[in-house]
């Protein structure tokens, strides 16, 4: 089942902020925390005893935290990659491997007996995981999570992720992927604040365009929010995404009809199956609402990207709603209610034939 999360950076708040920020992350579903030890530099006690508490609050939501690692962290810690039982001290529900051992050390940290999940780095590329693979690793604990990267221009390219995420995906593994708040003032674990994303092409867009994305490649299992603090407006539209439905944005270029509105957000919309590629078909409202008028409006000629819903001129059609996905002249039966967001236009790419879909209000 997919989950949202948020991360956090203890050495850069405060324990009340964070617990107020796992708080109001709950009360919109959210189910993981990621949070980072790379950049702390207190001792063993001190680091035991604010993220325990932080921690504690996190499970009382029934929120999973995993700690984010090394092997430089282990070493300066005095943990053994063959003794995990400071981070179960800690109260950590896995840790995740920033960077890696010699890929037989991870294979065995899978079968540790604190039962932490062992997360992999997802970035790092398939051979790193083939060679954990190869030593027989617990499956039942193995999970991976994408980097993200608070340079700009140095996020993962589509095709780069693309190919790690559905290498492993086809083992049967769940991924993770970081997106980035697009509020001011935002931070990460290091000093620099140009966005934490995994994927550059994410770096500046809205947190539910990066979302809807991310579930669209049916490539990630959960989405995480990198920067702090992300604002209460974003955790509410992450909350309302259905994480397999292929959800879009409208910009409306007229009023819409009763009858538009109601195909457009009362009816389930999925793509016919022998589908052209001029457009998308939602054709069942047109039996739904057969017998209601859509008057005709707005019938410029179609761009790809339009949605249009075909008025009452072409009664047999009338109601059906689609997405047209190429360049095309109107002949007036079609009435153009707005567009997808410029932003959006490559989730167009993940429509197929069958593929259920609708629209965010």
């Amino acid at each position: 089942m997919a989950r949202l999360g948020i991360c956090l950076y203890p050495e850069h708040s405060t324990l009340e902020k964070d617990k107020e920020y796992i708080t109001l992350a709950a009360k919109y579903g959210f189910k993981r925390i990621f949070t980072c030890l790379l950049s702390v530099e207190k001792s063993r006690e001190e680091i035991v005893k604010e993220f325990r508490e932080l921690m504690d609050h996190a499970h009382t939501y029934g929120m999973e935290v995993i700690l984010d690692v090394a092997p430089f962290v282990f070493e300066r810690l005095g943990v053994s990659y063959d003794d995990l039982s400071f981070f179960k001290e800690m109260h950590a529900d896995g840790i995740r491997l920033d960077e890696g051992f010699d890929s037989l050390k991870e294979a065995q940290m899978t079968y540790n007996p604190e039962h932490l999940k062992i997360e992999i780095n997802a970035s790092l590329g398939t051979k790193y995981l083939d060679n954990i693979m190869s030593h027989y690793p617990n499956l039942d604990t193995i999970i991976t999570c994408h980097n993200f990267y608070p340079q700009r221009y140095s996020g993962l390219s589509y095709a780069h992720f693309a190919k790690c995420s559905s290498d492993i995906k086809a083992q049967n593994i769940k991924v993770a992927a970081f997106i980035s708040s697009q509020q001011p003032n935002t931070f990460g674990p290091w000093p620099v604040n140009e966005g934490l994303c995994t994927l550059e092409m994410h770096r500046d867009l809205p947190v539910d365009v990066a979302a809807r994305h991310l579930f669209a490649t049916r490539l990630v299992d959960d989405v995480i929010i990198a920067n702090c603090f992300a604002s209460e407006e974003e955790l509410a539209i992450l909350s309302k995404i259905d994480p397999g439905k292929l959800t879009f944005k409208i910009d409306f270029e007229a009023d819409l009809h009763p009858t538009e509105e109601k195909i457009l957000y009362e009816h389930p919309h999925f793509v016919r199956g022998d589908m052209s590629e001029y457009m998308a078909r939602s054709t069942m409202p047109r039996v739904t609402f057969a017998k209601e008028s859509v008057p005709p409006k707005n019938t410029r000629d179609l761009k790809r990207g339009d949605v249009v819903i075909i008025n009452d001129k072409y009664a047999r059609y009338k109601g059906e709603l689609h997405i047209v996905l190429k360049d095309m002249p109107n002949d007036g039966r079609k009435n153009v209610i707005g567009h997808i967001p410029a932003n959006e236009t490559m989730l167009l790419d993940y429509i197929k034939p069958w593929l259920t879909f609708g629209f965010m209000k």
